[in-house]
């Protein structure tokens, strides 16, 4: 005799953010510290416009310039010059745009050697070279990260951190979640 066991699954609303409220003004650097879990990364899915709230409202005015996934929209067949300009389009970017910023970008991710090669080749860490450079040439006026400032060799994260300087004198609001107060102090 052979029986058959069918294990219910039950659905559960999980609540990843509920009752917040806050505004953040143009230019404004703001850190979010929390435990796994607390929202932070859903938090920036939602400015980002990636996901849609089921309740409430949720206003963003300017370019939002997500870096939570990176290279969330490349494609492994093609080359990383292909990729940029994918990508590019993905994040709101003219074609023509990207093409007169490709080679700032290309510069930027420091993988000119690869630039031709299919992605898929590409090492993790040029991975999120190129994804990073792609994201911070966007021009954007809203800069989102969520861990992002691993991303390489301790001398390409210090050029990362560079740049978010510059674009805190470029007066760019940015939003940056973490699980460490250091960064955070830092950031």
């Amino acid at each position: 005799i052979q029986a058959l066991f069918v294990q219910q699954k039950t659905l559960e609303k999980v609540h990843a953010l509920k009752n917040v409220s806050f505004k953040i003004n143009k230019g404004e650097s703001v850190g979010i510290i929390g435990r796994n879990g607390a929202g932070k990364s859903t938090l920036l899915k939602l400015i980002a416009h990636v996901s849609q709230p089921t309740t409430g409202k949720l206003k963003v005015t300017g370019r939002v310039a997500p870096l939570i996934e990176l290279g969330a929209g490349f494609h492994p067949e093609l080359t990383g010059r292909e990729n940029i300009i994918l990508n590019g389009v993905i994040l709101g970017l003219k074609e023509s745009k990207i093409k007169s910023k490709i080679d700032e970008i290309i510069d930027f991710s420091e993988i000119p050697d690869f630039i031709d090669v299919p992605i898929k080749y590409y090492s993790s860490g040029m991975y999120l070279r190129l994804a990073f450079a792609v994201a911070i040439f966007t021009e954007p006026n809203i800069l989102l990260m969520d861990e992002i400032l691993s991303v390489g060799d301790a001398r390409f994260q210090r050029k990362c951190m560079k740049r978010m300087e510059n674009f805190k004198k470029e007066d760019v609001t940015m939003i940056f979640v973490s699980h460490s107060v250091d960064q955070i102090r830092q950031f």
